[in-house]
Parts: structure tokens; C-alpha cells; sequence
């Protein structure tokens, strides 16, 4: 139980859900087991930067200049260029030229080639369509600069980049994953074809969590499991399909349990409603099917 609400909380925080998270650790007693605090911080530096401010950003770049020297990373030089990006877009170009004298000059072959780009913007207007010039001063660079935060924060702190709880439902999924899963919906230009899918999406096993709609996205890019033995289970119930609930076959060609066609039929006055197709069947029309 605490291990669940801690892998709970860390789930939240990642997603954002700040409060249940704090919520949480306090109604389970684990404040002390988890990152609430580093997230939080880590909240902070993000809602200023979305908001188009480096400062804070700045600070948590030199409280931890060392470690991320150690990790080679590059935030504190992307944040400072994004710094000369704003002040050429609000027409400071002479702050912008002491800007990047200041905290632009590099001897690194990877990020000269990113100076010698912004440098370029002094000569085109903020409008330009001209790339790479259109993307550096698009707002879109504020969402990277994000995300290059989450990330160097999670290596600062040596957590996963993954939600364990994320990692922990792909695991489970992919153990019980078949060929036979649908996942995602499938398309085709082809109407016949597309028809024909849209029929196969619709039946999906409501007993399979990976064939479920709140999991289906999650499991679509994992790989199927290995079944030495396959399982015939019926359609209707979920239930097995051996000599204690024999499969039988409809007219149409879908096969069921016989449980739960002798539990419609005796629903229904003998008469057999197929679940996927809604034709009706008297209950005598039905085969028994073997399986070697």
C-alpha cells in the first residue's frame, strides 16, 4: 500500500496534479518518502518560464552550476540565447549585441553554429518566413526550453524521465498483450477496407485491459507477449471455452460459450441475439465447434 501511494504521488506530480499529491503523502504518512519539494521548486522555474521569464531559471542554473557542468548540459547557454532572441524581438538589438559579448562567446563547435544563427537575426525583421530565422523566434522555443528543464532537473536528481506508474502499467500490458489486442484505430483509403476495420475496432474484448479504451493508447507500442498455449475465451462472458462451457457456432460463423447462449435462449424464447452482427438464431441452429 505505501509503495502503490508513493508511486500514486510521483505520478501526480509529474502530471501536475500538485495538490492531490501533497493531499496524498499527507493522508498516507510517506511526506518524508517523497519528492514533493523538488517538484515543487521545480514548478516554479517552469510556470516562470512559461511565462517568458529566465530568471528563476537562471538561479536554479548557478545553485547548481557544478552538477550540470558534470552532466554536460547545455540549459544555462539555451536559456542566455532565448535572452538574446527576446531582446532582438522587442528591437533592443544594441542590449542584444552586449548580451551575446557578454554570455554567447564560445569555442564549442556545436554551439557556434547556434550563435552564428541568432547573431543572423540582427538583420532580418521579427515577421521574417526566412528558416532556420522563422522557428528561433517562434514561441514554441519557450516549450523547449521547458522541457529541457524537466529533463535536466529528473538527471540533477536521478529520477526516471518515465512516471514509474506509466512504466509499471507497460510492463503488466505488454505481459498480457496479444496479436489479437486491438490497438489504436485503424484507417485505410480504401472504403471496403475501412468498413471492414471499423467493424473489427468495434470489437474489442471488453475483459482485456489492453483492449480497453483507458489503456489502449498506453499499450499501442509495446510488443505482444509469448504464448506458448493459447486460451479460447467466450465473447460474451470472458469466460474459458473448454468442456465445461463448450465453444458453439452460430450460423453466421461467430462462435461463443455455450453458457451464455443457453442464458440468452432461456432470456429470449430459444432465440439467439449475435452480439456482434444482431441477427437472430433459434438456439437449434447452433453447431458445436471441436478444436484439435
Amino acid at each position: 500500500k505505501v509503495r502503490l501511494d508513493r508511486i500514486l504521488v510521483e505520478h501526480f506530480l509529474r502530471s501536475g496534479f500538485y495538490d492531490t499529491a501533497i493531499q496524498l503523502s499527507k493522508t498516507s504518512g510517506i511526506d518524508e518518502m517523497t519528492n514533493v519539494e523538488i517538484f515543487l521548486a521545480a514548478k516554479e522555474v517552469e510556470e516562470s518560464l512559461q511565462a517568458g521569464d529566465v530568471t528563476k531559471c537562471l538561479n536554479w542554473c548557478h545553485e547548481n552550476k557544478s552538477k550540470l557542468r558534470k552532466n554536460k548540459s547545455n540549459l544555462e547557454f539555451n536559456v542566455r540565447t532565448q535572452e538574446f532572441i527576446e531582446l532582438v524581438k522587442s528591437g533592443k538589438r544594441l542590449e542584444a549585441v552586449k548580451h551575446a559579448r557578454k554570455f554567447l562567446s564560445t569555442d564549442e563547435g556545436s554551439q557556434l553554429d547556434l550563435v552564428q544563427q541568432v547573431m543572423a537575426l540582427l538583420a532580418f525583421s521579427v515577421d521574417t518566413q526566412v528558416q532556420p530565422y522563422k522557428d528561433l523566434l517562434h514561441p514554441s522555443r519557450w516549450t523547449s526550453l521547458i522541457q529541457q528543464f524537466r529533463n535536466e532537473n529528473y538527471r540533477l536528481h536521478q529520477l526516471s524521465s518515465s512516471s514509474l506508474l506509466s512504466v509499471t502499467m507497460q510492463a503488466g500490458l505488454s505481459v498480457l498483450k496479444t496479436p489479437q489486442c486491438q490497438t489504436g484505430q485503424f484507417t485505410s483509403p480504401i472504403p471496403y477496407i475501412q468498413t471492414m476495420m471499423t467493424g473489427r475496432n468495434e470489437e474489442r474484448n471488453t475483459e482485456c485491459p489492453v483492449c480497453h479504451p483507458a489503456l489502449n493508447s498506453l499499450a499501442s507500442g509495446l510488443p505482444s507477449s509469448h504464448c506458448s498455449q493459447s486460451r479460447l475465451v467466450c465473447y460474451m462472458s470472458g469466460n474459458p471455452l473448454n468442456e465445461n462451457n463448450t465453444p458453439m457456432m452460430l450460423p453466421n460463423g461467430y462462435v461463443y460459450g455455450e453458457k451464455a447462449l443457453v442464458k440468452m435462449a432461456e432470456e429470449n424464447e430459444g432465440q439467439i441475439v449475435c452480439p456482434r452482427t444482431k441477427e437472430i438464431y433459434p438456439y437449434s441452429d447452433l453447431e458445436k465447434v471441436y478444436v484439435m
